[in-house]
C-alpha cells in the first residue's frame, strides 16, 4: 500500500513523516518525496485517519484522489530537479516528465494548469527563481555560477527571468539580503 503525503518536498519533510509514523507505531519499506510505501501492508481506516490528523498538524495532507497524486508527483520531480546537483539542468519538461510519470506531456499539462492555474513550464521557473534566491542570500556563487547551476544559457537569461518574476535584478536582491523575500516550496 502507498499513501501519498502533499507538501512534502524535502529531506527534511521526510524525516518529520518517518517520525509521525514510528510515534504511530506503522511499518513502512521507503519515503520518497510525497509518497509512503508501507509494502504489503494495508492501513486500516482508523490507522489513515490518525495518520491524516498528526501530518496536518504539521502542514502535511494525504491525498486522496488520483489526479490530485499525479499532480504532487509533478510538483516533486519539478523540485528534485531543480534542486539536485547532478544531471543537465537544460533538460525538456517535455521529455523529463513523462519519463519520470510514465505519462504523455500533453496529459500532464493540461492537467496541471486546469488545477494550479499556472502552466508546467511557470512552476518550473518559479522553483527556479526561489532556488536562486536561496543561492543569492547563501552568497557563495557568482551570478555566473547561479545561472550555470540552474540551467540558464546566461546571466542575463536569468536575471530577466528572476526580474519578470520578483520586480527585483538578482544583483539588487542580493543586496537586500532578505531572507523574508523567499517563499516556502509548498507555497509557490
Amino acid at each position: 500500500m502507498k499513501i501519498y503525503i502533499k507538501n512534502m518536498v524535502c529531506d527534511r519533510c521526510s524525516l518529520v513523516i518517518e517520525n509521525v509514523l514510528k510515534e504511530l507505531g506503522l511499518a513502512y519499506d521507503s519515503i520518497q518525496l510525497g509518497e509512503v510505501d508501507f509494502g504489503e501492508l494495508e492501513l486500516d481506516d482508523e490507522q489513515i485517519e490518525q495518520l491524516s490528523d498528526r501530518i496536518e498538524l504539521l502542514g502535511f495532507e494525504i491525498i486522496g484522489d488520483r489526479k490530485s497524486r499525479l499532480i504532487e508527483q509533478i510538483k516533486n520531480a519539478i523540485i528534485s530537479l531543480v534542486h539536485s546537483d547532478e544531471g543537465d539542468k537544460r533538460v525538456k519538461l517535455s521529455l523529463y516528465l513523462p519519463e519520470q510519470l510514465h505519462h504523455d506531456y500533453s496529459y500532464l499539462s493540461h492537467l496541471f494548469s486546469s488545477v494550479e492555474g499556472v502552466t508546467i513550464e511557470q512552476y518550473y521557473i518559479n522553483q527556479k527563481i526561489e532556488r536562486a534566491k536561496e543561492l543569492l542570500v547563501y552568497d557563495e556563487l557568482s551570478l555566473s555560477e547561479i545561472a550555470w547551476k540552474l540551467g540558464y544559457s546566461s546571466v542575463s537569461h536569468l536575471s530577466g527571468q528572476f526580474k519578470k518574476v520578483t520586480g527585483l535584478t538578482p544583483t539588487h536582491f542580493r543586496k537586500l539580503r532578505d531572507a523574508r523575500q523567499r517563499r516556502a516550496l509548498d507555497k509557490i
